[in-house]
């Protein structure tokens, strides 16, 4: 039986050359730092815990952190191994940093000396994270699988760690694209969100009319809001590869706040008919602090868009 636990995480500050001086993790709304965190829930040390991978990248510099949380997703017990990718030092592409978890050593290796990013924030290929406890690989993030079991020496959890939800802050003026899974097993799926206003989204409509807002998938029109300033929260169903996916929308704040304003966006698979979309008290979760899904335990996607002036 899976444990539902709440996973409200605030964005992990990432750090500068030399691992002296980390900034403040409101500098995402300052920067136009690009982040991507992917968080999963596994066992260590008996708990079930929950492990947070984040890519943050900005003109200045290019990190990894990884964070473990307590049980339950409790903050008291907090631990963080933060990576600074550099081009110019080699050799902090490939390391180890061990802490101990309840009195357990716990051991995270990587290795991105190779990895392929493509202008991305996150890498594609050529890389491995991996989180060793008890002898066992808990976590392994990449496609280098065999190098970080040799690397390592241990075995493969008998646990596989489930992706619990998936977390990207993206920047525009008024399209903002992404690539990511609608289902933790699945493929991955270009996702475009669109707002058309003349005042307040950089661009009129077509007939000068009220704002809309377009989400396509994969080149196809699926969401299609119009009256936007009437329908800034909302959900709709839709499908894709015949998986029915909820849509949960706020754009409040693209409308009516000021300066820089962030929407967010839930992307909920739906396993089956059985398997109902998010209550509304988990939809009305929305806030500026975040989404949380603290009454379900599925995958979820949350996108974060923040436009620009």
């Amino acid at each position: 039986m899976r444990t539902r636990m709440q996973h409200a995480i605030a964005i992990p500050a990432c750090f500068s050359v030399g691992e002296r001086s980390s900034y403040d993790p409101s500098a995402v709304t300052r920067s136009g730092q690009s982040v991507f965190m992917s968080v999963y829930r596994t066992k260590i040390a008996g708990q079930c815990r929950l492990i947070t991978v984040t890519w943050c990248k900005n003109s200045l510099l290019h990190g990894l952190c990884l964070s473990l949380q307590g049980p339950s997703g409790e903050n008291d017990n907090h631990y963080s191994c933060k990576v600074d990718i550099n081009p110019l030092c080699f050799w902090r592409k490939q390391g180890r940093k061990r802490f101990l978890v309840d009195g357990k050593p716990v051991d995270v290796f990587w290795d991105l000396k190779s990895a392929k990013f493509n202008g991305e924030t996150e890498p594609g290929s050529e890389y491995y994270v991996a989180v060793v406890c008890d002898e066992e690989v808990v976590l392994l993030v990449g496609d280098l699988k065999k190098d970080a079991y040799m690397r390592t020496g241990c075995r493969p959890s008998l646990i596989d760690p489930i992706l619990v939800s998936r977390r990207e802050h993206l920047f525009g003026k008024k399209g903002f694209v992404t690539r990511a899974r609608l289902h933790e097993k699945g493929g991955f799926h270009e996702i475009s969100i669109e707002c058309r206003n003349r005042h307040t989204c950089g661009t009129s409509t077509p007939n000068g009319g009220d704002p809309e807002m377009e989400i396509r998938i994969d080149g196809q029109m699926l969401i299609h809001v119009r009256q936007l300033q009437w329908k800034f929260r909302g959900n709709e169903c839709i499908y894709v590869n015949k998986l029915g996916v909820e849509v949960y929308w706020d754009v409040h704040d693209w409308l009516f706040s000021p300066g820089l304003r962030r929407a967010s966006f839930i992307f909920k698979p739906i396993p089956g008919s059985e398997s109902p979309p998010l209550s509304s008290q988990a939809a009305n979760r929305i806030s500026s602090e975040g989404i949380s899904t603290d009454e379900s335990s599925d995958y979820c996607l949350f996108v974060y868009a923040w436009k620009m002036e």
